[in-house]
């Protein structure tokens, strides 16, 4: 249990609830809620009120008010899975098979499976069609609002609309239950976060296989005009066995062209996910999925988030802010054109990153096959120009920089030896050798360049008699 803050205030609370709130205090309160279970538990009290149910039921029937969407939206800050679920399965019917937890619909309910900031996901078993399903309630404190009962539906909305392997599908949703609730495939495995916390990072194949599905999910998404808008580790599943990924809670999914998806000011998704327009509250587009894909691969090469913070606020400023470590100095297995994919992710300007997913997951999948095969499969020239090289003025640079050490020590070897010959010795020696040279020369008539060299090593103990004066 959580000590009570300054910040518990069941009044609020209620006005909350009532949508009574304004929206500066909302986002406050979302971020209030993240840490204190006290006041999580008081939502979820306060939201067994009948009214508040009676009203939701008749919203459900077709009233769509707009009224307090913006906390719905800053409440999706919220640690999709808590790993705790303190809420109640008292809206489960009796089950005539004392294994079950209870019923719900035609569905027969085995286990919770997660709870999340705005549902409950279970395991059922569906008698009719002899399957296991996957049922998300929609949670209590959330079903007495309007906004988050949108959030629910629109999440049913925008996965019905997306047919892909790498998408999970929608099966049935009962929008007039008490509460709410939507159905969808079973999936046996866990949860890209679940593996993560369980093994710790991946290698780059695996890294590789798994961001090439989701940037392939994440195209179908966005050909259909959505932005997913809450990419992280805990909705990506990993089926088992058949190595296949799949995105799941399409919950804040936005049409593009949605006005509430460009209303400045508004916090939606996971902070240590976000992209740095959606942490300022800016436009988004489907880049901002294109971010919080990278900030995924990050994660899966180095084991844990690249932004991390005490608060949920300081991770949004160094969202907005920073740069990340260098992958490679934290993993040095990672190829240096990899490190260079994800800066490209990472930029915090979205038009200096990939175009699109489809581009993404064409390059993550030529990269793979490259691991798989470097002797046969080439290295995309379009990641190799990601990497920084030397420029073609580079050798140049240094033979420079040679000349300029070759310099500095003859300066020391200068400085170290003539103090202690006498100059007027160096004088009466050198002119008899350049009379020499130049005699011999036109005795002979012919000239090998001894002259010139000659005239160099003149010039330059004629400096360095001038720089020993000094």
């Amino acid at each position: 249990m959580f000590a009570r803050t300054s910040d518990c205030d069941r009044e609020r609370l209620k006005r909350l609830l009532d949508g009574q709130l304004p929206e500066t205090a909302q986002t406050d309160v979302a971020l209030h809620l993240e840490t204190c279970a006290d006041c999580r538990q008081q939502m979820e009290t306060l939201a067994a009120n009948e009214n508040w149910w009676a009203d939701t039921r008749d919203a459900l029937s077709g009233v769509n008010g707009r009224s307090g969407s913006s906390f719905f939206d800053a409440i999706d800050a919220l640690p999709a899975e808590t790993g705790d679920s303190s809420v109640p399965l008292d809206f489960l019917a009796p089950s005539d098979n004392p294994a079950m937890l209870g019923k719900l619909g035609e569905f027969e309910i085995l286990e919770e499976i997660g709870c999340g900031g705005m549902g409950i996901v279970l395991k059922g078993y569906d008698h009719e069609l002899n399957r296991y399903v996957a049922v998300k309630v929609l949670h209590p404190f959330c079903a007495t609002s309007a906004a988050g009962r949108r959030r629910f539906v629109r999440e049913a909305q925008a996965a019905a609309a997306i047919v892909h392997q790498h998408v999970v599908a929608i099966h049935a949703v009962d929008a007039n239950h008490h509460p709410p609730y939507l159905v969808m495939p079973y999936v046996p495995g866990e949860s890209l976060q679940q593996r993560l916390t369980r093994q710790g990072a991946f290698d780059v194949i695996d890294t590789l296989r798994i961001g090439q599905q989701v940037a392939e999910g994440l195209a179908a998404a966005h050909a259909q005009g959505l932005v997913h808008r809450d990419i992280k580790p805990g909705n990506i599943l990993l089926e088992r066995n058949v190595e296949r990924v799949l995105i799941t809670d399409f919950g804040l999914a936005r049409a593009a062209d949605d006005a509430s998806l460009t209303r400045s000011g508004v916090i939606a998704g996971t902070p240590q996910y976000m992209s740095p327009e959606q942490a300022r509250g800016d436009q988004v587009d489907h880049r901002t999925d294109l971010f919080s894909l990278g900030t995924v691969l990050y994660t899966m090469l180095a084991g844990h988030s690249p932004f991390r913070a005490e608060s949920a606020m300081g991770v949004l400023r160094r969202v907005c802010d920073e740069t990340p470590r260098s992958l490679r100095e934290i993993n040095p297995h990672v190829p240096e054109w990899l490190e260079a994919i994800v800066t490209k992710l990472h930029a915090k300007q979205a038009t200096n990153r990939f175009e699109s997913a489809t581009e993404v997951s064409t390059l993550l999948q030529r990269c793979l096959a490259h691991m798989q095969q470097p002797t046969l499969v080439r290295l995309p020239d379009e990641v190799s120009k990601l990497v920084k090289k030397p420029g073609k003025h580079s050798h140049w640079l240094i033979g420079l920089s040679a000349l300029v050490l070759l310099v500095v020590l003859a300066g020391l070897v200068r400085s170290t030896i003539l103090p202690v010959v006498d100059r007027n010795q160096v004088v009466e020696t050198r002119q008899p050798i350049n009379t020499q040279v130049i005699e011999t020369t036109e005795d002979q008539g012919w000239d090998d360049g001894l002259q010139t060299e000659s005239e160099e090593v003149d010039r330059e103990l004629k400096k360095w008699e001038s720089d020993a004066e000094l």
